[in-house]
């Protein structure tokens, strides 16, 4: 147990080339260029990106780094880079200098053949692009390959198409940026000049030991546990949930917060989930695109960390079946570059007019295009998830709460809105406890998208996925809802009238998004298919919302994507998830082949060896002996039967052609086989000796850590 005093303002952003080092370190002229490149994105010439380039090798090597790497986020779902050393030629001395260039800085060059680009990229055609994204800044890493300079880069396709998750955020950043600010200056804003979407995502994830997960072939290959009977205990007592954190954890939590807080991650909140063995950690809200960068640095620092304290940490959205998996709560606003926030309702909501029409819009965008924020969530193993009373249904509402869903009903039904429920005075009846004010709304778990006094809260992403695609959804349609709203504002005679219409217009219209009750229900279903609301319960169901002629208007009107880009992302997701199917099928069948059909023999072996010796010893009963046997007998038959009929199954998949059929087959096939492969080998686990059982189980797995 470390005792060192660990002064968070002193080592926070140490390892950050920011604001300030820059400022420290650049010459005047230089850095206010870079600052013009940065919030207003004037171009950066070479010559002052090759200063920018020098001063930051020469802060990276004072903090031991030798290589620098251009890091970025292809479209594979984890991040990538490329190591170079700042080593240049040796002289003719036989010395090497250090050296970084303005172009080595701004450019870098990885192959592009190797990575998903849905048809974009053929296979010789391998060149593509990483560029300097300045907007997020460049840190140090440090492990155990000694520290490296990381350059947060975009990265496309040598004929310019996006191949990666960081540039059509960026696009989509300069869209709502674009159309928000027109809606301000409707409302006689002069002063703002930038909005900018700042999100919050909250990473929850698993724990387990090291030494049982290298036992679990399926962990290592997919992530995910596809055998495990349930353990006596779950999640039933809801004793995890916010309970002491235990010491082994709560040493790894302080690493953890510690190598985040030296690259300016600002890590915040952590605590037990609801499931034994899972937990969470909350950042500060952020820049989206920054926002973005810091969840995937989290996500890498939890798997070191982990790895370093003995254990391994699964970010998988399921990794165990029968309790709650693990998500990303992506929550989303809108501020001012002045401090506004267009998402804060104020005292009196009634008479905010520019939050009611944001408000409204919003709630159009998300009606609009529910399907494409259902998308935007699709992931192979979310498709475990969502639904399962532990997320929210794969059908998009809004909660809007009490306050303003009255609110809403005033405009509504009169077409003006008199009044805002107010928060009353708690009354716990205890006199030694302080009053004070609860809020005017309660919270609701259950809701896709729900209102949070002053942000949204996207409570479908899962817990690997990037933010980026989520909120380039939030961003592009909250562009859209605005840019219909100014045109039809700035043409009208009198705005007064014009702004209470459009509101009105807008609530009655898109009321049937708005839902506050329990999205859990099966009533709910139906009242959300009697609503004419999309219900997309797998991934599979989810792709197609990309390429409809809705989205390919929208997102080609706000220069996000090209139909061409989406049509290659539709293509990519599907490759994904035919791909990941089939990882976790075959996966299955060398588990149950080479473990757990022999290790049933060979315990049924011992079982009729010791029937037979008590029989030898006597009139002794062995029914119930017998009784064992035969029901390990029967369900190995069971289990050898369906993993023939997966194996034929799988044999097939690669018969199929590539895209959305392939997907299909392995959603409506090979996913059936596996769930018959799995129920008897999971009733077999509660009948063979522990000690004789291949691999650990759920209540070594999650209780043992």
């Amino acid at each position: 147990m470390s005792t060192e005093v660990i002064n968070v303002a002193e080592i926070f952003g140490e390892n950050v080339f920011n604001d300030t080092v820059m400022q420290e370190r650049l010459p005047k002229k230089v850095y206010k260029n870079l600052r013009k490149t940065i919030e207003e994105g004037k171009d950066l010439d070479l010559e002052t990106a090759d200063v920018i380039a020098h001063e930051m090798k020469e802060w990276a090597i004072e903090k031991g780094a030798t290589h620098y790497t251009h890091w970025f986020l292809p479209l594979t779902g984890v991040t990538a880079e490329k190591h170079d050393s700042f080593v240049s030629a040796p002289l003719p001395s036989g010395k090497v200098l250090m050296s970084f260039s303005g172009k080595e800085l701004i450019k870098g060059e990885p192959d592009a053949s190797s990575f998903p680009s849905g048809g974009l990229r053929a296979t010789f055609e391998a060149r593509g692009y990483t560029a300097w994204d300045c907007t997020s800044p460049a840190f140090v890493r440090q492990d155990a390959g000694g520290a490296t300079l990381c350059i947060p880069t975009a990265f496309c396709s040598y004929t310019g198409e996006a191949l990666d998750q960081k540039t059509p955020l960026l696009r989509s950043m300069e869209a709502i940026n674009k159309e928000a600010l027109r809606l301000l200056r409707l409302f006689g804003n002069t002063t703002s000049k930038k909005v900018t979407p700042s999100v919050g995502a909250e990473q929850e994830y698993f724990l387990v030991d090291a030494e049982k997960f290298e036992q679990r072939k399926d962990l290592i290959y997919t992530g995910r546990t596809l055998f495990g009977a349930m353990p006596p205990k779950g999640q039933e007592l809801d004793d995890h949930y916010f309970g002491t954190i235990r010491q082994r954890i709560a040493s790894f939590m302080r690493d953890v917060n510690i190598q985040l807080w030296k690259v300016g991650v600002t890590a915040k909140t952590q605590h037990n989930e609801v499931a034994p063995a899972q937990h969470e950690l909350a950042p500060i809200y952020a820049p989206v695109n920054i926002a973005a960068d810091h969840n995937q640095i989290m996500m890498r620092i939890l798997k070191k960390v982990a790895s370093r304290h003995g254990m391994r940490c699964l970010l998988h959205e399921k990794p165990f079946a029968g309790v709650n998996g693990s998500g990303k709560h992506n929550n989303w606003s809108l501020t001012t570059d002045d401090g506004i926030n267009l998402l804060d309702p104020g005292k009196t909501p009634h008479e905010n007019i520019q939050f009611l029409l944001v408000l409204t819009c919003i709630l159009k965008a998300v009606d609009t295009h529910a399907d494409l924020l259902r998308e935007s969530a699709a992931d192979v193993g979310n498709d475990q998830r969502l639904g399962g009373n532990e997320a929210p249904p794969a059908v998009i509402s809004v909660f809007l709460g009490e306050q303003l869903g009255d609110v809403l009903d005033q405009l509504i039904s009169t077409g003006t809105a008199t009044h805002s429920k107010k928060g009353s005075l708690l009354e716990t009846g205890v006199k030694t406890l302080p009053d004070f004010m609860k809020d005017a709304t309660d919270r609701n778990r259950t809701s896709p998208f729900a209102f949070t006094g002053n942000k949204f809260e996207f409570r479908m992403v899962g817990s690997r996925d990037s933010i980026s695609e989520c909120n380039v959804v939030l961003n592009t349609i909250a562009a859209e809802a605005f840019k219909e709203a100014c045109d039809r504002l700035e043409a009208a005679e009198d705005f007064d009238m014009a702004v209470h219409d459009l509101i009105k217009e807008y609530a009655i219209d898109h009321q049937r998004i708005v839902f506050n009750g329990n999205g859990y229900a099966p009533e709910w279903a139906e009242e959300a298919k009697r609503r004419g609301l999309p219900n997309l319960p797998s991934m599979v169901d989810a792709i197609p919302a990309l390429t409809t002629p809705k989205a390919v208007k929208l997102f080609e009107e706000f220069h996000v994507f090209t139909k061409t880009e989406l049509e290659s992302r539709a293509e990519i997701q599907y490759e994904i998830y035919a791909k990941a199917v089939n990882i976790e099928a075959k996966t299955m069948i060398d588990i149950a082949t080479k473990q757990i059909i022999p290790a049933v023999i060979k315990y049924t072996t011992v079982l009729a060896g010791s029937i037979n010796a008590v029989k030898a010893a006597g009139p002794i009963d062995v029914s119930v002996q017998m009784d064992l046997l035969e029901k390990c007998t029967a369900l190995l038959k069971d289990t050898n039967s369906a993993m023939n009929r997966l194996s034929k199954v799988v044999a097939k998949v690669l018969e199929i052609p590539e895209g959305r059929e392939r997907a299909v087959y392995c959603k409506d096939e090979v996913c059936k086989a596996m769930t018959e492969l799995r129920t008897p080998v999971d009733e077999l686990e509660m009948l063979v000796d522990k000690e004789m059982w291949p691999m650990p189980s759920y209540g070594d797995l999650i209780f043992e850590v």
